[in-house]
């Protein structure tokens, strides 16, 4: 075991800007040689980066590491503002308290219900493109309002305000591409939304989940309160569009860049699921880690001693591509057979709507394969434009023809 005070070098991280879905080969020499080292981000004090898929398992999950911890801290980030309130930042119990308010919105089986209706959206959207005729912008037309419109009939938001807040969204995922004032007005404008939306279900309640998070407030204010309720709204609303309308054209473009691969799946539907599993392993959505974990006391991890009270950032990415965990890990393969990836976190913080977004990207590839059978890019892939100064990678733009 290393002591960390022996360990002197600290890297400035990210190692370089997003190269479009091109993981950074800096993490494969990283796992093989120094799975944990001391990184400097450009916010934010210094960190512990995590590169093995064992490591990162263990600091997103085991309860030594606390997330509530950087409450007062100057987090590790890649961002200029600190944004340290709302459920991200909390830990059970208060953590266990607010998801069981949303989990049951989000069950396997209550997501089922739900497909019939995203088929039925991603039907009229592709019949629009069609009629219109191509090319068209699979982002404009295809990835972003699918996820919308699904996520506004959960939540009970009305999708005429989508230009609106989906907007305002980009204030979770932006490092550079907004100011700090813009971001702060933005926040600002989402959660005064939501502040708005909730006082009329009050008055006018519905079958929607921000009907129920009013029911569980008003009956029982110590389960929920006024300003818990608004941020968890909020964020649910934001985070429940916002990565997966990026993941859907990300999943676009790597098929789309992978012939053999989609021929495979036009070939046989059936590998829709498993091509969503591997894709979300495969596709490194963040542009950089974030969410620093913070040790409640002394813990070994990858041969080095963290000590109590130092941030750990886990490189998601990078334990998706661990080659000791999947065979050929930078080789897409939609038909692998073991994929326990972490696409959607781990531990407590576990994605919440895991299972509404693997429903979404089912839906979105089953009838862009099924529909859309000569599918392909309408402008050679160097001109395609990608998205910068986010979180997250995507792209601005996808322009498809059939």
């Amino acid at each position: 075991m290393t002591d960390n005070q022996q360990t002197k070098d600290v890297r400035a991280y990210p190692f370089a800007g997003p190269d479009r879905l091109n993981l950074d080969p800096t993490y494969a020499e990283l796992r093989r040689e120094q799975p944990l080292i001391r990184i400097r981000l450009p916010y934010g004090e210094d960190a512990w980066l995590a590169t093995r898929y064992a490591d990162v398992k263990t600091v997103l999950g085991d309860l030594r590491f606390s997330r509530a911890a950087a409450i007062g801290r100057d987090e590790p980030r890649s961002t200029p503002q600190l944004i340290q309130d709302g459920i991200l930042t909390m830990d059970p119990p208060d953590h266990t308290r607010l998801r069981k308010l949303v989990a049951k919105a989000f069950t396997a089986r209550r997501v089922e219900q739900l497909r019939p209706r995203a088929q039925r959206i991603a039907d009229e959207l592709i019949d629009r493109m069609v009629a219109t005729g191509p090319p068209a912008d699979l982002v404009e037309h295809f990835a972003t309002p699918l996820p919308i419109r699904v996520i506004c009939e959960l939540l009970g938001v009305p999708f005429a305000d989508q230009g609106r807040f989906h907007t305002w969204s980009e204030a979770i995922v932006s490092t550079t591409s907004l100011s700090p004032e813009q971001i702060d007005e933005y926040l600002g404008n989402l959660h005064a939304y939501m502040a708005d939306l909730i006082a009329q279900r009050r008055h006018e309640p519905a079958d929607d989940l921000i009907s129920a998070l009013v029911r569980a407030r008003d009956e029982n204010a110590d389960r929920l309160t006024e300003t818990e309720m608004v941020t968890l709204a909020a964020g649910l609303l934001a985070a429940g569009h916002e990565t997966t309308v990026t993941q859907i054209s990300n999943f676009g473009y790597v098929l789309l860049t992978h012939p053999v691969e989609l021929a495979r799946l036009r070939a046989d539907p059936g590998l829709i699921p498993n091509a969503v599993e591997e894709l979300l392993r495969y596709v490194p959505l963040g542009a950089a880690s974030a969410f620093a974990r913070y040790a409640k006391e002394d813990v070994e991890l990858g041969g080095v001693l963290v000590r109590a009270g130092e941030p750990v950032l886990g490189a998601l990415a990078s334990a998706n591509r661990d080659e000791t965990v999947f065979a050929e890990p930078d080789r897409l393969d939609l038909t692998r057979e073991s994929n326990p990836h972490i696409g959607f976190g781990h531990g407590v913080h576990h994605c919440v709507g895991a299972q509404l977004a693997r429903m979404e990207l089912q839906v979105a590839l089953g009838s862009l394969v099924d529909r859309l059978p000569g599918l392909r890019l309408a402008v050679p892939e160097p001109e395609l434009a990608w998205k910068s100064g986010l979180l997250v990678r995507g792209l601005s733009a996808l322009p498809v023809t059939w």
